[in-house]
């Protein structure tokens, strides 16, 4: 993987990492500040339902994370592939269902990775 890749795939992971803080930890609290389309009452019943999908945004930090530190270069190219295209269809899947929003913060960032990846 070139450092170009890298580093986007690093990026999307801290993306990943910082979602599992807001849904995980901060649901009641920052969480409010960025999710502004939810309404105020609703953090404090969705808590638990939050704190799942951190964990699954989460596990797509870990595996772009682990694609970063496989030394064959095939493997970690096709593990980072993997990941990104699992962050793609769920930021795909979020803008259709959720916010248009997602697809700039999620899809196309996934994307620019997938292409730096295959070209």
């Amino acid at each position: 993987m070139n450092i170009t890749s890298q580093i986007i795939v690093g990026f999307i992971a801290f993306i990943h990492l910082y979602i599992l803080r807001l849904e995980m930890f901060a649901w009641t609290t920052r969480a409010k500040k960025v999710f502004k389309t939810i309404p105020e009452d609703q953090f404090e019943k969705t808590k638990v339902m939050a704190a799942n999908q951190g964990l699954y945004n989460g596990f797509l930090a870990a595996g772009l994370i682990w694609s970063l530190f496989i030394s064959d270069a095939i493997w970690s190219k096709n593990v980072a592939l993997f990941f990104l295209i699992c962050v793609l269809i769920a930021g795909i899947y979020g803008a259709i269902t959720a916010s248009k929003r997602i697809l700039f913060v999620q899809a196309i960032p996934a994307a620019l990775g997938i292409l730096s990846l295959v070209l």
